[in-house]
């Protein structure tokens, strides 16, 4: 509700928090009535309208924190009258157009937050007095300058810095010393180009640096740094930087955090790195790195080496598997409390990515060592190997990306993944067929997910240690890219409660297995492009929570069994360039799909309404009954089956009789005289 009137009868009052609650409407005037007030919390609330005049009354005030609300227009004179005040808080509104420059008689100040507003804008040159200030935010506006502001280097009390999500632009300035307190340092996220300056990382104090997603460029160079940094975190991700990675990174001797990735860096991983024992979140992925991946990773908790040209990484996986289980490699993309030792169990490797690169040869069999094995994705490099069934045997494999390799041959022999989520072999080389009861040990895909826990990102923080929040662990904190619903799609979070399989591009045959029902919980099934041959399984329809369905390219033949038409959630259905017949299922998840989708049957109809008034075929009386045939797959299989053989007797015995009589009658001179003026001997 509302703010009531009658607290400003309270004039004795010194210390109001009503924040974190579901308040509404405006602040009301009466508050100036509390001239003994210091203290002001309304923070995450509903409230809206403006700032009232009334503000400014409160002449004792040290601290106000109004963020997270839905307050509009402009910050007024009368706030900018509290002398006093030392905190002050106005993150999360609605505010608009340009800083005041009279904000710099709260020269009181040690803490301010402007940040995810509608700001516009320089920084006013008044925030020169403001040199008692220690915090500074002013994230996610449309602030802007040709320059890095020179004025911000005379807060020599500054030790957090944030300017990101702005549209700030051009070059720092060479001279960054003036910022001599400096602990962590955000611009990330705005248009500075240039190179970054030595002196940046000379500042004695720094410890966080987030540069990412600018367009800085040039070889990275950190000069003649002390050895006695304090930099634990270095996140220069997304921007133009190239050539190596420089040897001189070595120095920084407390980094714990090191983002390289998206940019060009080449060459090999410098081996004086190996100095760096603190190092447990690296990220170099996206680069044109090259050559052997060194053994001395293999201490890192978060290590993210995909999209680069890699040649090896046996010397990397023979020193994990030899290493002590105190010391395990486990990713863990972004944690939320980066010193909680509760993110670091014992347990050996639980996650390993290492696609996009040139990795050749086979699939090193050492792998089988790691039995804390979750989340294992070779996607896009040149492995060359049978199917690894033996990966079987890792009971706790959750996810596993073959796909856009050489593998060849049959995938059969093995008794199931258990745990297995997620499964992408897609593009490959692997034949064969595959048993009706193939899927039946996959009992992870089986079970329903029952969790309900939200998640959501902090979109303020990307890339921070701490932007995810999860109630529970219902998110993989690994990325992927695989083909959804016809589109290569990138997942930055993989949700527990997705379970795929993608076996599309390579070469099985035979029938699809009927088993495939039994995985109840599937959300995407891609069987295109293979040579699977019969009926589409029915039991597909037992899986109630599928989404996106394909089984395009195939020579797949009969009908589209009915109770496909029952899958509620599903968005996705591909039946292209196949051999089918009868009449299209009707239901809402069909009728909207693209009369693509069912192209190349020259066998079914009903499509007018998908495909509007073209050529399309036209059910028979045989086709009506030709569709109740096939209503029950494994009934038409006995049936057919049983035809066959009653079929089979009288018709050798029919076909021997006319064939003797037909050559004993010479009517078979007629035949070959009548054939041989066409077709010559």
């Amino acid at each position: 509700g509302e703010i009531p009137s009658s607290l400003g009868t309270l004039s004795h009052l010194r210390h109001l928090d009503l924040s974190y609650n579901n308040l509404v409407g405006e602040i009301p005037s009466s508050l100036r009535n509390l001239s003994r007030l210091t203290y002001l919390d309304l923070s995450e609330n509903h409230l809206t309208s403006e700032i009232t005049s009334s503000l400014g009354n409160l002449s004792r005030r040290t601290y106000l924190d109004l963020s997270g609300n839905h307050l509009t227009g402009e910050i007024t004179s009368s706030l900018v009258n509290l002398s006093c005040l030392t905190y002050l808080g106005l993150s999360g509104n609605h505010f608009k157009n340009e800083i005041p420059p009279s904000i710099g008689n709260l020269d009181q100040l040690t803490f301010m937050s402007l940040g995810s507003n509608n700001f516009s804008g320089n920084i006013p040159s008044s925030f020169a007095n403001l040199n008692k200030l220690s915090y500074l935010s002013l994230i996610d506006n449309q602030l802007s300058s040709e320059e890095l502001p020179r004025i911000l280097q005379n807060l020599t009390s500054l030790s957090k810095l944030d300017l990101s999500y702005n549209h700030f632009k051009s070059k720092f300035p060479s001279n960054m010393s003036g910022f001599r307190n400096l602990v962590q340092f955000d611009v990330g996220w705005n248009s500075f180009v240039g190179n970054v300056p030595i002196s940046l990382f000379t500042i004695p104090s720094l410890k966080e640096v987030f540069l990412s997603g600018n367009q800085f460029e040039g070889p990275l160079e950190f000069g003649n740094t002390s050895s006695s940094s304090k930099l634990e975190w270095l996140n220069l991700a997304s921007n133009n930087f190239n050539g190596p990675i420089p040897e001189s990174i070595s120095r920084f001797l407390k980094l714990v955090g090191l983002d390289l990735s998206n940019n060009s860096f080449i060459g090999p991983i410098p081996r004086s790195m190996s100095k760096l024992v603190t190092l447990y979140n690296l990220d170099l992925s996206y680069n044109k790195l090259e050559g052997q991946v060194p053994s001395f990773l293999w201490r890192i908790e978060t290590l993210l080496l995909s999209h680069n040209s890699f040649s090896s990484f046996e010397e990397l996986l023979q020193a994990i598997v030899s290493g002590s289980s105190s010391n395990s490699l486990q990713v863990l993309l972004i944690l939320s409390q980066i010193h909680s030792e509760d993110y670091f169990p014992d347990g050996s490797l639980r996650s390993l990515v290492i696609s996009r690169n040139q990795l050749v040869s086979k699939l090193p069999k050492s792998l089988i060592n790691c039995k804390a094995m979750q989340y294992l994705n070779l996607k896009g490099n040149k492995f060359k190997d049978t199917f690894p069934s033996w990966l079987g045997s890792l009971g706790s494999l959750r996810v596993l990306f073959l796909g856009s390799n050489a593998f060849y041959g049959p995938i059969s022999s093995h008794f199931g993944f258990p745990s297995l989520r997620v499964i992408d072999i897609s593009h490959n080389s692997f034949n064969g067929t595959l048993p009706p009861n193939y899927f039946v040990n996959w009992h992870e895909m089986s079970s329903v997910w029952r969790n309900k826990t939200e998640w959501y990102e902090d979109p303020t923080d990307e890339g921070r240690p701490d932007s995810l929040y999860m109630g529970e662990k219902d998110m993989y904190d690994d990325s992927m890219d695989m083909m959804y619903k016809g589109i290569n799609t990138e997942f930055l979070r993989i949700f527990l409660a997705f379970k795929a399989v993608d076996f599309a591009g390579n070469k099985f045959s035979g029938r699809i297995p009927k088993s495939v029902g039994l995985l109840k919980d599937l959300r995407h099934v891609n069987f295109s492009r293979n040579a699977f041959t019969g009926n589409i399984p029915s039991s597909l329809a037992n899986i109630t929570n599928l989404e996106a369905l394909d089984l395009s390219h195939n020579n797949l033949s009969g009908n589209i069994p009915r109770d496909l038409a029952n899958l509620s959630f599903v968005s996705y259905l591909d039946f292209s360039h196949n051999l089918l017949q009868g009449q299209v299922p009707r239901s809402t998840q069909f009728q909207r799909q693209p009369c693509s989708s069912f192209q190349d049957n020259l066998g079914l109809y009903g499509l007018e309404e998908i495909c509007g008034d073209i050529h399309v075929p036209h059910p028979t009386s045989g086709d009506s009954q030709h569709f109740d045939e096939f209503s029950s797959e494994e009934s038409e299989e006995v049936l057919s089956w049983i035809a066959a053989a009653i079929a089979f007797g009288p018709g050798v015995f029919c076909g021997l009789v006319i064939g003797h009589i037909f050559f004993t009658s010479h009517k078979h001179i007629w035949f070959m005289e009548k054939l041989g003026r066409n077709y010559p001997r």
